[in-house]
């Protein structure tokens, strides 16, 4: 199975590592620059190689962390990455961060998106605040034409109020409700809006019955898998350390709910990575 590599179209993002795999996948979320992964990550490459995830998507929580993911993109060819502040990380907001995103997006081709953004009310009420730094950011998404990552938990009713304003307006940004969990109603909702919806952990497990019916009805070309490494680890892992070879659980698990075969999950949702993030998969 070939790589990923450049063509005219899709000229921001030239992947050029291949691997002697059947299955392509594509782990469209990922966060291996946590210090967990110091002390094991050539391992844990060999392991995501072997399982063929061709491409990584490695997502920014906040600008501290970008030069840490731009030398893991250095070193891991098939990686590219997101620049964001992540919603319960607004007091790294300042005057000054849309610019230091706008300039970091600017500087590296292999940034393909802006986030990890969105809006978390799960434990944090500061709605007013989290606000406050995701609208700039959807902002310069617009600007530099590039997709969103979006987080949102137990916030999808002031999330689709946002966006669909935006959208009046055009000015909601193309993008994926990442590691999703919510249920049907506010899918179709998110997908109305042009986003995809993209699969994490949670899909395996037993309860998330929501989720399962998601990842049933969710049309084909509109669906992406991910890990959310390190966290969110599949069956038989749950509880341990997730990393991006675990990302063909996620897209066998899929497989089973969609009664589809693996490899035609594992293709459908790399294309629409591909489509997405501006890769290029040649062979799939």
């Amino acid at each position: 199975m070939s790589g990923l590599t450049n063509s005219a179209a899709s000229s921001r993002s030239v992947l050029s590592w291949s691997a002697p795999v059947s299955v392509p996948l594509v782990d469209s979320h990922c966060h291996i620059v946590f210090r967990n992964f110091d002390a094991d990550l050539d391992a844990v490459s060999q392991r995501w190689r072997e399982a063929g995830v061709q491409a990584l998507i490695h997502a920014c929580v906040e600008p501290s962390e970008i030069p840490a993911i731009r030398d893991l993109a250095d070193r891991f060819p098939e990686l590219r990455y997101s620049v964001g502040v992540h919603p319960l990380d607004t007091e790294h907001w300042t005057a000054s961060t849309q610019q230091v995103l706008r300039e970091a997006a600017r500087a590296d081709s292999r940034v393909v998106a802006i986030g990890e953004l969105g809006l978390d009310l799960f434990r944090e009420q500061n709605l007013e605040a989290q606000l406050a730094v995701l609208e700039p950011q959807l902002d310069l998404a617009c600007d530099l034409d590039l997709p969103v990552i979006v987080h949102c938990r137990d916030a999808a009713e002031p999330m689709l109020q946002l966006l669909r304003q935006r959208a009046a307006s055009g000015a909601c940004p193309r993008g994926v409700m990442h590691c999703w969990g919510g249920n049907i109603q506010e899918m179709e909702a998110f997908l109305e809006l042009g986003l995809y919806i993209s699969f994490s952990g949670v899909v395996t497990f037993p309860k998330a019955e929501a989720t399962h019916a998601c990842a049933q009805a969710v049309p084909a070309d509109r669906y992406l898998v991910e890990t959310d490494c390190p966290f969110l680890a599949p069956v038989p892992r749950r509880g341990k350390r997730n990393e991006p070879a675990y990302v063909a659980a996620v897209a066998e698990r899929v497989a089973e709910l969609r009664g589809e075969p693996l490899d035609q999950v594992a293709i459908t949702s790399s294309r629409n990575a591909a489509a997405l993030f501006g890769l290029t998969l040649h062979n799939v």
